[in-house]
């Protein structure tokens, strides 16, 4: 059912979107009250384990089969010195993750995800988006729908990841046009460039801003101006995660954007995400104050490639492990509290 689903049908609003179960989470949420520990003393690991139970539908949610995919993708842009790194380094990576070198391979290791690594026509970039259009309209649904296919079956965790030289230079034009955020607060140092090249990758940004605009009424009008392959994915991905109700964890900067391209559709659209951490760019901060959404970590971390994501999808394997795993207090025969 969900596999047929086309994303252009999918924008038109024609198709029912699943929402919380706010019932089971109530409930997920009372079986907590009678667990062997004084009530909220696990802070937020409470609140998580009831938010996947809603997204899960079950009192008692698992994480059997969480999955990672990293979606890397090249930029037009990267000729104009925004990154310290050339954009052939994007498919050295990609074989760097296929042969288990990256770090990101040693978090999925230690956390038990299974990676996919998806290069999109890495020879083939896209156009310079401060010149023209980075995409048509029609490429952008394009590599959407590749990210809507791309969740494997029975994945019950979706962990988000990225790789593409210079999509932090996409991912704060898309930031700045969709919170109209200024362009100095919005821009970091991605890869690590010096402070001329982010003079440099700030003028960039704005000469696109100034020639594609910031009213966005839909997702694929902003993602077609600025946009980059690898992350008109990862907002397919995040559609298709929500049309089965898979709970998203969303790695850093240029996840989290990606993702909130999305608003433009649907303002609700985001909920079955969580921000797994927040990232050493600037932007990030601003992003998630506009969403209204709190990182589980910070550990200036500005890796990309879903490491943040990994880590903190221990945090919820903690959450489910407490919440499953603990003896109420009838069954432990201990005293819930003392009478007065």
């Amino acid at each position: 059912m969900f596999e047929n689903i086309q994303i252009k049908e999918f924008l038109k609003g024609n198709i029912k979107v699943p929402q919380f179960d706010q019932l089971v989470a109530n409930k997920a949420r009372d079986y907590q009250k009678q667990l062997t520990k004084p009530e909220g003393s696990l802070g937020k690991l409470e609140d998580i384990a009831i938010w996947i139970a809603g997204w899960q539908k079950t009192i008692k949610p698992i994480i059997k089969n969480p999955h990672c995919i990293i979606f890397a993708g090249n930029h037009g842009i990267s000729n104009k010195g925004v990154s310290a790194y050339p954009s052939e380094v994007t498919a050295q990576m990609v074989k760097n993750f296929k042969q288990g070198g990256a770090a990101i391979n040693q978090l999925c290791k230690l956390a038990k995800i299974k990676i996919t690594v998806i290069p999109i026509d890495l020879d083939k970039p896209t156009k310079d988006f401060s010149e023209s259009k980075a995409m048509s309209e029609d490429e952008v649904l394009y590599f959407m729908q590749l990210g809507f296919n791309s969740i494997p079956p029975r994945c019950d965790l979706l962990v988000l990841g990225e790789m593409g030289i210079s999509n932090t230079t996409s991912a704060t034009s898309i930031s700045c046009a969709l919170f109209n955020e200024p362009v100095e607060s919005m821009t970091g140092i991605g890869t690590g460039i010096n402070k001329i090249q982010l003079s440099n990758k700030i003028k960039i940004i704005k000469k696109a801003l100034q020639l594609h605009g910031k009213k966005f009424k839909d997702p694929v009008s902003i993602l077609s101006c600025y946009g980059g392959k690898e992350i008109a994915a990862i907002a397919g991905s995040v559609i298709s995660a929500r049309m089965k109700s898979i709970p998203v964890l969303l790695d850093g900067f240029i996840t989290t954007a990606a993702a909130s391209t999305l608003i433009r559709f649907k303002e609700n659209i985001l909920d079955h995400c969580l921000v797994s951490h927040l990232s050493a760019e600037p932007g990030h901060a601003r992003i998630l104050n506009n969403l209204k959404k709190e990182p589980i970590l910070d550990l200036n971390l500005r890796l990309g490639e879903g490491s943040g994501a990994a880590i903190a999808s221990l945090i919820l394997k903690a959450a489910l492990a407490t919440h499953n795993g603990m003896s109420t207090f009838d069954n432990a025969k201990v005293s819930k509290q003392i009478s007065s």
